[in-house]
């Protein structure tokens, strides 16, 4: 008896084969191996063409949720500094004694936390005290400079989780000044990112003005191809409220409350002291 097929049906041998066939796989970006995103928004090539020798020592403190974040601003300091002058550890509670690096800054006295308070001198008052403390002008200090990456909430979070920090003396950067990072949303008009604290800093310390123009365009690369696939241009709290753009409800949570109404107060405060 002859083999009987469907209408339609094919043999099975057929079958069998097409089993056998891989489909296509699918198509996916070209992506960078040292920045991690695709190569046609790649930052990498606004890197400086030689890693900056500096005599600073930047050491970041990272919290978990700005690892995980698409535009995140350290790793550029990390490709753009010279290796060993910048290190990155991540997570909330750090024990000086697990890692050596972070242990030897402590107990380093040119070691700094470069974070703002009562207690926080002028970034620059320190680097005059550097260099007169100098025999030689041609070996100025070679300082650490410690920094809290993360959100302003996450950044508070990480100081006040890890007590070692409250020993260091503390450094702030005072002049105002805006920030390129202008597709995030900064609590104040002169709140900066991370790599731009550290490139600031770096150039305060090394008497080195030059180095923050050269450091910080990556950043100024990644904002323009954001932009140019549509995202907005991002203004401080403090501007939006000071120019009554702020349309939010105000947080159910009572620090960030307080947090906006303190910017609202201190607007207005000096709208006052301008009239």
């Amino acid at each position: 008896m002859e083999d009987v097929t469907d209408e339609g049906d094919e043999p099975s041998y057929l079958l069998h084969d097409l089993v056998d066939v891989c489909p296509d796989p699918p198509e996916s970006r070209s992506v960078c191996d040292t920045c991690r995103r695709p190569s046609t928004v790649c930052w990498c090539p606004y890197l400086p063409v030689k890693p900056l020798a500096v005599s600073t020592t930047i050491c970041i403190l990272q919290h978990p949720y700005e690892e995980s974040r698409r535009l995140k601003t350290a790793p550029m300091l990390y490709h753009g500094l010279q290796p060993g002058k910048c290190h990155i550890f991540k997570g909330k509670h750090f024990q000086p004694d697990s890692i050596p690096k972070l242990q030897e800054m402590m107990s380093d006295p040119h070691t700094l936390l470069l974070f703002p308070g009562e207690t926080a001198e002028d970034i620059k008052k320190v680097a005059t005290e550097g260099i007169g403390s100098e025999t030689e002008a041609s070996s100025p200090v070679a300082y650490n400079v410690i920094l809290l990456d993360g959100t302003w909430l996450q950044a508070k979070a990480l100081f006040h989780q890890n007590k070692f920090l409250h020993k260091l003396r503390r450094a702030e950067i005072r002049a105002r000044q805006p920030s390129q990072y202008v597709i995030r949303t900064q609590p104040t008009n002169g709140s900066l990112s991370t790599l731009e604290t550290a490139a600031i800093a770096i150039s305060v310390l090394e008497s080195k003005p030059d180095i923050v123009e050269v450091l910080v365009r990556p950043l100024k690369a990644l904002c323009n191809f954001q932009m140019q696939f549509g995202a907005v241009i991002h203004h401080s709290k403090e501007y939006l409220i000071e120019n009554g753009l702020y349309t939010k409800a105000l947080p159910k949570s009572k620090r960030r409350r307080q947090n906006i109404l303190r910017i609202v107060h201190d607007c207005t405060r000096k709208a006052n002291d301008c009239s």
